[in-house]
């Protein structure tokens, strides 16, 4: 179990530092200069003033080699600082401190709804035996991945604030604000959960344990709740790790369209800007998350299947299962379950 989790840490790090190498490269290399966009931040065309500019470059280590910059920005932020905002001029932790608060409402509150919306979904689409049903509910998913997240927003403001006046439109002051946005950001998530459950399900449904449960009389109830449902939850916990990211992704819009004060709304306006040290700080707090939440996924992912930490295959080096044994352990354990059910 150390070296597994020695191995899930290396890995934890080295996606932190590409993160950080990558958003410096290509912020750093950018045409522009962030020094005179935040000098001109108005844009009125007033000549900007040479010797200001460059005495805010040197204030910020933007007139030093490249090499230099990168090296001192990495040192600091394994510190955990990430230097002052261009712009405003605040401390970059302060400021992403302050918006991390309403994204993480917004976040949790979809991925519930995602979740809920995903599993119910793929539940019943591959439990009813009504056709016109599961199809309806088959193609539901692919068409919640293929809108754009900024329409479904629009629309729901159309419908529900404009219309309908149940919702407020705009702002982040109490739940009924975090209803819209929530939705928003849920279908998109949830379809992909959605999509990847049936699919399990549909190969669960298949496998021949659940035609000896149907000999031995076991309802299709039974065998959805007690057997296929939780051999077929595997994969779907697998992917959120990417679900957690595609949330963060999804706040820009989300938070943009509604007008919350979050980590999206304040990455729009830092790249807008250019504001280096903000975007940067951002880039490496969402990888943190990203990280942490697929850590997470990793080291509960041995208690549903313990043969990836203690090494039975193969002389006893850990590895991976693939899903042929993972559905033939899976399977007999579901037939021994049943069995003694029926004693």
């Amino acid at each position: 179990m150390a070296r597994y989790l020695g191995s899930r840490l290396v890995q934890a790090l080295l996606v932190l530092w590409a993160a950080f190498t990558v958003s410096f490269g290509v912020l750093y290399l950018l045409p522009s200069d962030p020094v005179s966009i935040a000098v001109d931040g108005a844009g009125s065309g007033t000549p900007v003033d040479a010797a200001a500019v460059a005495q805010l470059q040197e204030r910020y280590g933007l007139d030093r080699p490249l090499s230099g910059q990168y090296l001192t920005a990495l040192s600091n932020a394994v510190r955990g600082d990430f230097g002052i905002s261009i712009v405003t001029g605040q401390p970059v932790t302060e400021a992403i401190a302050a918006a991390v608060p309403s994204t993480l409402a917004l976040a949790a509150v979809a991925l519930a709804l995602a979740v809920l919306l995903g599993t119910s979904i793929a539940f019943v689409a591959t439990y009813t035996r009504a056709r016109w049903l599961r199809s309806t509910l088959f193609s539901l998913p692919p068409l919640g991945v293929a809108v754009p997240t900024f329409w479904v927003g629009l629309l729901l403001l159309q419908l529900f604030s404009f219309r309908m006046k149940l919702l407020p439109a705009f702002g982040d002051q109490g739940i009924e604000h975090l209803v819209l946005p929530a939705i928003t950001l849920a279908l998109p998530t949830g379809a992909v959960i959605a999509q990847v459950l049936a699919a399990s399900l549909q190969t669960t449904w298949r496998q021949p344990f659940v035609e000896a449960a149907r000999a031995k009389g076991t309802s299709r109830w039974r065998i959805q709740t007690r057997h296929t449902l939780r051999l077929s939850s595997i994969p779907a916990f697998t992917i959120a790790g990417v679900t957690v990211g595609n949330l963060l992704a999804g706040s820009v819009v989300v938070e943009t369209v509604f007008s919350r004060a979050g980590v999206g709304r304040l990455t729009q306006t830092s790249v807008l800007a250019q504001d280096i040290p903000v975007v940067q700080g951002i880039v490496v707090f969402s990888a943190v998350i990203f990280v942490l939440v697929n850590l997470a996924v990793d080291l509960v992912y041995p208690l549903i299947d313990p043969r990836i930490v203690d090494g039975r295959r193969g002389g006893g080096s850990p590895s991976h299962p693939t899903p042929a044994e993972v559905t033939t352990e899976l399977t007999g354990f579901a037939v021994e379950e049943e069995r003694k059910a029926h004693v």
